[in-house]
């Protein structure tokens, strides 16, 4: 009785399980850890997989690992011979490497205000004050100068925008925000070798001699990076291509725009034709290269095409690109609307969590989102309330940067279906504004999510069957 008492005395001490005069080790690798007894047994570490580090599986210091094995059996319990102590001794802690944390892309110029509205004597002013300006250029669109000024040493950000927009009356000022185009992810190719320029025919996309009644109205505005004007798909397109950055600054690549140019306008002969015949396309390269060797645009120069873009009369804007709420953008969309110019823009490829990135968030703009060929959306898909439409967004062939085609996937390949889509609907209707034509894609569309507008469809996918119907 004594012997049994003792047996239980050091159970409880050492936090064991008594089961049938056999000493079961709590919390050892490969146990049970469970009791009829109801005794309460220790918990793991959060990174405690319930196994160890050496190749048999087994934990515990001391000895080796074959006499660990032969000391206990596969329960946990013990047999005698071996260090009864083995068995007190928790497998060794694991490392776990940590990962390290994500590089987190610079969003704005350092340094940087831009405003609109400033007149001389308030940029005088601020010149008096530290500000140094760095670049002035005036705005058909708003009527005034577009200036990026230098912050004074010492001064904040924040305490700059405020000090800048309070030196005249409505002047506008923010952060020279950074914009990245909508590149996604890798895919691989739908469909053979020199078919792939059929993925279209699977949304019903019209042919190239559907007629007049496709063709597209007036100049469509493109900004994008850099393109390629020699590809075979380009060569003897109307594409007019206008660079905004300094000379000094390094080109953009030529990857992302010569496919999303391409995937309008390209010759319907070459190896990646285009989804309008004899379309007119004016590019504007606001991106340039970073010492990362990404392709950024600084909210300067994007407001700066679109306001140039404007002043050509294009019918509709595509913007395949993306970045953070800015004051001066939001002004610019606003005043692009009021001239009944479309403007449309890639929902981003940040996944469905994300925060909506801009324009493609401000009310103005048609926001396309993208789904596959049997409508189902694109994984890294932005989604929210303010996603309009979805486009044929993965596996799309257009033109690779130097020669041939290759199939690309994201919401920057979306938008294109849906910029051609309201060129053409503006050829077929002239007399409707740019907000009618926006509500005739949205009614048109095959509600293919919840019923009514959702936000991971927005209003559905683009119908291209009735666009030369309508």
């Amino acid at each position: 009785m004594k012997k049994h008492l003792l047996r239980l005395t050091a159970a409880s001490i050492c936090g064991l399980v008594v089961a049938h005069g056999d000493i079961v080790a709590s919390g050892v690798a490969g146990s049970s850890t469970s009791s009829s007894f109801g005794f309460i047994t220790p918990a793991h570490a959060d990174d405690d997989d319930g196994g160890g580090d050496d190749d048999d599986g087994g934990g515990g210091g001391g000895g080796s690992s074959s006499n660990r094995s032969s000391d206990r059996g596969s329960s946990g319990t013990w047999r005698g011979g071996g260090n009864l102590l083995d068995l007190f001794r928790g497998a060794p802690e694991k490392r776990v490497a940590r990962r390290p944390p994500p590089v987190r892309k610079p969003t704005h110029v350092p340094g940087e205000i831009i405003a609109i509205g400033l007149d001389e004597a308030a940029i005088q002013r601020l010149g008096e004050r530290g500000f140094t300006t760095r670049g002035r250029q005036s705005l058909g669109l708003s009527g005034s100068e577009i200036v990026k000024l230098s912050v004074p040493t010492g001064m904040t950000l924040d305490a700059a925008r405020q000090e800048v927009a309070a030196a005249a009356p409505g002047a506008v000022a923010d952060l020279n925000h950074y914009f990245d185009p909508n590149e996604g992810s890798a895919e691989p190719a739908p469909c053979g070798e020199g078919r792939c320029a059929l993925v279209r025919t699977a949304i019903g996309w019209p042919a190239p001699d559907a007629g007049r009644a496709c063709t597209a109205a007036g100049p469509i505005g493109l900004i994008d990076t850099a393109i390629n004007p020699d590809h075979p798909a380009l060569q003897g397109v109307d594409l007019d291509i206008i660079r905004l950055a300094a000379d000094e600054a390094p080109e953009s690549g030529r990857q992302h725009g010569t496919a999303v140019a391409a995937l309008i306008a390209g010759r319907q002969d070459s190896r990646a034709p285009g989804l309008l015949r004899d379309a007119r396309v004016i590019a504007v390269d606001a991106f340039q290269k970073t010492n990362g060797d990404a392709d950024v645009a600084e909210s300067y120069d994007l407001i700066r095409a679109i306001d140039l873009l404007a002043s050509r009369r294009v019918t509709v804007i595509n913007m395949s690109l993306s970045g953070p709420h800015n004051q001066l953008l939001e002004k610019t969309v606003g005043l692009v609307a009021e001239r009944n110019i479309l403007q449309v823009a890639a929902a981003g490829n940040d996944g469905p969590r994300a925060k909506p990135v801009y324009p493609a968030a401000y009310p103005e703009l048609i926001a396309v989102t993208a789904v596959d060929r049997n409508f189902r959306p694109y994984r890294r898909a932005a989604q929210g309330e303010h996603i309009d439409v979805a486009a044929l967004g993965t596996g799309v062939w257009t033109a690779a940067s130097v020669d041939g085609g290759r199939p690309r996937t994201g919401t920057s390949f979306a938008a294109p279906f849906v910029t051609a889509a309201v060129a053409i609907l503006r050829a077929s209707n002239p007399s409707l504004s740019a907000e009618e034509i926006g509500k005739l894609v949205a009614q048109t569309a095959d509600d293919v999510g919840a019923p009514g507008k959702d936000p991971v469809f927005g209003w559905g996918v683009l119908n291209a069957r009735e666009l030369c119907r309508s």
